[in-house]
């Protein structure tokens, strides 16, 4: 191969980010509940795996167990794990002491603070946190605190170089579920010591697209010599084939899998909570990487669990997108950290913040914010966001794992937006407890039984049927379902015809069809066309928000 041959990053190239070795997801980037996922779930799982390696390899293998703090590694690799957990107890010291500090403030509030003026408290204050938290009262004189999360993360306590990426190359969908299992180097498997913010990583996806000369990418991504056959296995000389945007009248949506949807039309693009798959053979059919716009106007968060947004997608596609629109949210609860901060200190530009019922219009385009109740346990937060997307005469509501709890928010949406053409509603209504993905932020024992009351879960039949009925809905899609295969190492969910979730949809689907309403359970791939409409004929320019 000639030195000066342009390479290209293969599609089949999947590409991890990590914190510490633990994939990357919205809680590991915020240093307060960074810190706690160290104390209450990573050193805890990393201890038990090292005591008992073959009780989580057999776990891993019941069904019944999947999404439970069990490490992937067959019961080898123990060594490891405990030179990892040894690292991290070293080099992580002051996140271990801030999980800490945060534990004893709520401590010391609730054992302290009664309604008389918190003042005096302040100097009770853990010293790693003063300056960093304000002390509040609701109005009924329960105590709390505020993090002041923008001082946070430009303290000690946010470290790039817990960042990385590991590069490997990817053949099949299943993968260790993220929450449990760290990722361990392998000879397979090339680890770049590049923060998330770096722009080698933007410069790395480029590669998908857009060839350099081995010497370039060797010096931009800081690879050893040793690492060169490596490298090279990573890297192809074949061009990977153009994307063809949509230039048809009306509307064209493409479903990619779980919630992630493309809209196109009329020069416009965006694109639902990204979560993609790669490039490789396989017995399901999907749309992948390389069936993204080179330019994406818009992508649309609606709230930051895990499978919703991805930084594996999310870093790889960055260098395309021109704005990121995110559900507002500066409020300094441990439980609902800012997208906006974490997004920005990640690297992304352009992040728009959105109220419920706030806009952004951009000619004949409108995306408006509605509130999204539920799936989140009855906890205060703040940081969800349903989307209904208007292209001219075309409206669509993406509703994700909104759980319709007050079907009056739907009358009284109904009379300011108006009738919906397509709606698209997770459907997950059972959903796992409030200690399974929030556990590590609680500083207190949870019941058991008010822990099982309180569910990650999305709308039943019942409550779809009412949001259907409210908005006249002419189609309606069940998704954001993780059926997908090649979402197991995020979701760990496998349903059966028993399944809640699958009697449920199943039912809303029958109804809908009995009323003529076009209405699908989507899984795989999708692509619907729009009539075109003579209201909508021209390119629209970007954008203004109000």
């Amino acid at each position: 191969m000639s030195p000066n041959q342009p390479l290209y990053l293969r599609p089949n190239v999947q590409v991890e980010p990590l914190i510490d070795h633990w994939y990357a997801w919205p809680h590991l980037i915020p240093p307060a509940t960074a810190a706690r996922n160290i104390t209450e779930r990573h050193l805890k799982i990393m201890d038990s795996y090292i005591n008992a390696p073959m009780i989580h390899a057999n776990a891993v293998k019941n069904p019944k167990m999947l999404g439970g703090p069990f490490i992937d590694y067959q019961g080898g690799r123990a060594d490891e794990i405990r030179a990892l957990r040894d690292r991290i107890r070293k080099d992580r010291a002051h996140l271990i002491e801030l999980s800490a500090a945060l534990q004893s403030l709520d401590v010391m509030l609730r054992e302290t603070a009664k309604g008389y003026s918190l003042q005096p408290l302040y100097r009770n204050v853990p010293g790693i946190l003063r300056g960093y938290v304000e002390l509040v009262y609701d109005l009924n004189n329960h105590p709390s605190f505020r993090l002041i999360e923008p001082l946070l993360y430009k303290s000690h306590f946010y470290d790039r170089s817990q960042q990385s990426l590991m590069l490997s190359t990817i053949s099949k969908d299943d993968r260790p579920f993220v929450l449990s299992t760290p990722r361990l180097e392998s000879q397979d498997s090339l680890h770049l010591r590049l923060p998330f913010d770096s722009p080698a990583v933007d410069d790395l996806f480029r590669l998908k697209s857009t060839p350099r000369p081995w010497q370039e990418i060797k010096e931009m991504l800081q690879v050893r010599d040793a690492q060169d056959d490596l490298l090279h296995s990573l890297l192809t000389t074949e061009p990977q084939r153009p994307y063809m945007p949509y230039q048809g009248p009306g509307v064209r949506w493409r479903y990619f899998g779980h919630a992630c949807i493309l809209i196109e039309s009329r020069g416009v693009s965006m694109v639902l909570d990204p979560v993609l798959s790669y490039t490789y053979e396989s017995g399901i059919s999907r749309y992948t990487y390389r069936d993204l716009p080179d330019s994406i106007d818009y992508v649309l968060i609606t709230h930051d669990h895990q499978d919703h947004i991805l930084f594996e997608t999310l870093l790889q596609i960055r260098h395309k997108v021109k704005n990121i629109v995110v559900p507002r949210n500066n409020r300094g609860h441990l439980q609902d950290p800012s997208l906006k901060l974490l997004l920005e200190n990640c690297g992304f530009k352009n992040v728009i913040e959105l109220n419920e019922l706030e806009e952004i219009r951009a000619g004949d385009v409108r995306i408006t914010g509605l509130p999204f109740l539920g799936e989140h346990a009855d906890l205060d937060i703040h940081t969800k966001m349903a989307w209904l997307v208007r292209i001219g005469p075309h409206s669509m509501l993406f509703a994700a794992d909104s759980c319709n709890i007050e079907p009056k928010l739907y009358e009284h949406l109904h009379r300011e937006v108006g009738d919906i053409d397509a709606l698209f509603l997770g459907m997950e209504c059972d959903g796992a407890p409030l200690s399974w993905l929030y556990g590590p932020l609680l500083t207190q024992k949870l019941e058991r039984a008010m822990d099982e009351s309180r569910r990650l879960a999305g709308s039943s039949y019942e409550q779809g049927m009412q949001i259907v009925d409210c908005f006249h809905c002419q189609e309606a899609y069940v998704y954001a379902m993780g059926q997908e295969p090649w979402l197991n190492y995020i979701m760990s969910i496998k349903y059966t015809d028993q399944s809640r979730p699958i009697i449920e949809s199943n039912a809303l689907l029958r109804a809908c069809q009995e009323r003529g309403i076009t209405a699908e359970r989507l899984y795989g791939e999708k692509e619907i066309l729009t009539e075109p409409q003579p209201a909508f004929m021209a390119q629209v320019p970007l954008a203004e928000t109000t």
